[in-house]
């Protein structure tokens, strides 16, 4: 999962981008809402966390914008302006969730979970694919019943497909969320990923799409 990051206090921008990447997450960042709006339409992400009080252009502008231009991602808006006027501003302009400063980053964090889930189309905190699971709260995948151990690359692949179940996603997709934009990209790194996959998980579990890219299905 990719989330942008736009705050334009850089120390509390660093300290989120902290708390994203420990959640096994990818965390990209913008410093004002200009470079907020570009990266949005340029890259492809799970989740923005955007601040209001942002240089350029205000975060109330920048989140118009991406719903005028048909991006409907999660959108967890940060923001000092507590008033109930101010947040429900936030959610009539297509905040999915309003968080104040100050806050807890824990607490962050699970909204930001919350809405990944809800974005996907999941309610609950685990995803159940077959007898793959995911708990979303702790990052723990189980295979029939027990803990499966995974490399963080691994986690983040198999993650994304939990999320992402019965859909074609292709190498570049997967390449898209689970590196930060400046990583050197390999795509034939993403089939020695899904091989090793498949050894703690089965064949039978990811389907390869000849041209396509890969689906995560429950087999029959």
């Amino acid at each position: 999962m990719k989330i942008l990051v736009v705050e334009d206090d850089l120390s509390l921008a660093g300290q989120i981008m902290t708390a994203v990447e420990q959640a096994g997450w990818v965390a990209e960042s913008a410093l004002d809402g200009l470079e907020a709006v570009y990266q949005v339409t340029e890259q492809s992400f799970d989740a923005v966390i955007l601040d209001l009080g942002l240089p350029r252009l205000d975060g109330l502008s920048v989140l118009r914008a991406m719903r005028d231009q048909g991006i409907h991602l999660p959108v967890i808006i940060l923001s000092a302006r507590d008033t109930l006027h101010d947040r429900i501003e936030g959610l009539n302009a297509g905040a999915d969730d309003y968080l104040c400063k100050p806050f807890q980053m824990a607490e962050l964090i699970a909204r930001l979970r919350a809405q990944i889930r809800r974005g996907s189309g999941q309610t609950s905190p685990v995803i159940t694919i077959g007898e793959l699971a995911l708990d979303t709260c702790t990052s723990a995948v189980y295979w029939q019943g027990q803990p499966l151990k995974l490399t963080a690359l691994e986690l983040k692949i198999l993650s994304y497909m939990m999320h992402n179940s019965g859909r074609i996603i292709s190498r570049s997709e997967l390449i898209e969320h689970i590196y930060r934009q400046d990583f050197d990209r390999d795509s034939n790194t993403i089939e020695v990923f899904i091989r090793r996959i498949r050894q703690k998980v089965g064949h039978n579990m990811i389907e390869t799409v000849r041209g396509l890219g890969y689906k995560l299905v429950q087999p029959a």
